[in-house]
């Protein structure tokens, strides 16, 4: 397997534009992450796409394609990925192995989506499509459900209080007040997670993350590509993992438990050779706070019942010994749900190159990026590595 590196990287501010279309935000995510890494179209030997819900919400398919016309990349080989909600990073782990195996030098990878167009109920059934629908989605199950439902769980077992998963939502909003690429630019404290509406107990609304669109790219390259390029390449990526669990609750043994974040954070952690304590920054999928407890816990830095301890205790802000949501996270940046995985990768990439402003974290040098599709059912993970 040989190295592969991030040379260029850029994000669409995430914004709830219903006449923004995909092929023209994906095209621009793309030139400008070309631009910055300083490499002509004609040197890009593949084009992977992440995407959820174009053909359900927009009735179009082959964004790889289409993507690929529209960013000045025509005839070069592109296909689009579907892992859910994870679909952004599984489309850059396809660009990983294709450089890591030798197949390619130089890729592009690009998250879009689009989300704001329809109206609410319907991008509520598209998004159920994630879940198991013969299990879950054809009895009226929603991702908002079916994630209230463990957080009831959780809060019973555990002996959990709604205030304790407040400081997941507080972290993310603060984060994103200095990200200009986010969606929502407010502060929030205690009270007002509290006071907040309650849209399925116990899951209030500063729980979950917002309906929106936006497109994230990133360009790959192999080590002999990159040291021709204008500057030397500053992040590695050390570790690429993917693992899988029952898409319903019903069929998990312990639905608290997410063994595909167990799995994959595993290999991934192994494939870089650290260990949890080497971990600066762990950029989560907090689509739902519940969903941070029990990744901080199934990935290994929390024990069962712990995971909501570790933000209560103040240790996930950007001085934290964990910082999480490092540039507001899906609760604050947004949640553009094929993409998110992508604008993952880019801010811990620019947290790495030391590029990330206000929300720099002193002195990171490796980070951990879960991407989590469904209610745990497909699970990403890549390691980052500065390079010195």
């Amino acid at each position: 397997m040989r190295d592969v590196f991030i040379v260029g990287v850029s994000q669409t501010p995430v914004n709830k534009d219903a006449e923004v279309r995909d092929r023209y935000v994906g095209a621009a995510a793309l030139k400008a992450a070309l631009d910055d890494a300083g490499v002509a179209p004609a040197r890009v030997g593949a084009l992977y796409a992440g995407n959820m819900m174009s053909g359900t919400l927009a009735r179009q398919q082959q964004l790889g394609a289409l993507l690929a016309d529209y960013a000045g990349l025509a005839g070069v080989e592109a296909v689009t990925l579907e892992a859910a909600c994870a679909s952004g990073a599984a489309a850059a782990r396809m660009g990983y192995l294709s450089i890591a195996a030798g197949a390619h030098e130089i890729v592009a990878v690009c998250g879009v989506e689009r989300m704001t167009h329809v109206d609410h109920d319907t991008v509520t059934r598209a998004l159920a499509t994630a879940a198991d629908w013969e299990l879950e989605g054809a009895g009226g199950e929603s991702f908002l459900s079916l994630n209230a439902q463990l957080m009831r769980a959780y809060m019973s077992r555990y002996g959990v209080r709604a205030e304790d998963f407040a400081p997941f939502s507080i972290n993310a909003h603060r984060n994103a007040l200095t990200n200009p690429n986010a969606l929502l630019h407010k502060a929030i404290t205690c009270d007002d997670y509290l006071a907040s509406r309650v849209v399925a107990d116990p899951v209030r609304l500063f729980d979950a993350s917002p309906i929106c669109n936006g497109a994230a790219a990133l360009v790959l390259a192999s080590a002999e590509a990159a040291a021709t390029l204008r500057r030397a390449p500053r992040v590695r990526i050390a570790g690429s993992a993917a693992a899988t669990a029952p898409v319903a609750l019903s069929r998990r043994a312990d639905p608290l438990q997410l063994a595909a974040v167990e799995i994959s954070t595993r290999r991934a952690l192994a494939q870089a050779r650290i260990e949890h304590r080497d971990v600066d920054i762990f950029e989560l999928h907090d689509a739902y706070t519940i969903v941070c407890a029990l990744s901080l816990e199934s990935a290994g830095f929390a024990p069962p019942g712990r995971g909501t301890r570790l933000a209560v205790e103040g240790g996930i802000g950007l001085d934290g010994d964990l910082p999480l949501a490092t540039f507001g996270g899906l609760k604050a940046r947004g949640h553009p749900v094929g993409a998110t995985g992508c604008y993952q990768l880019v801010e811990a990439y620019l947290q790495l190159g030391e590029s990330a402003g206000a929300n720099q974290v002193r002195g990171a040098e490796r980070a951990l990026v879960q991407n989590i599709g469904g209610t745990g059912a497909t699970v990403v993970t890549h390691v980052l590595h500065r390079i010195a």
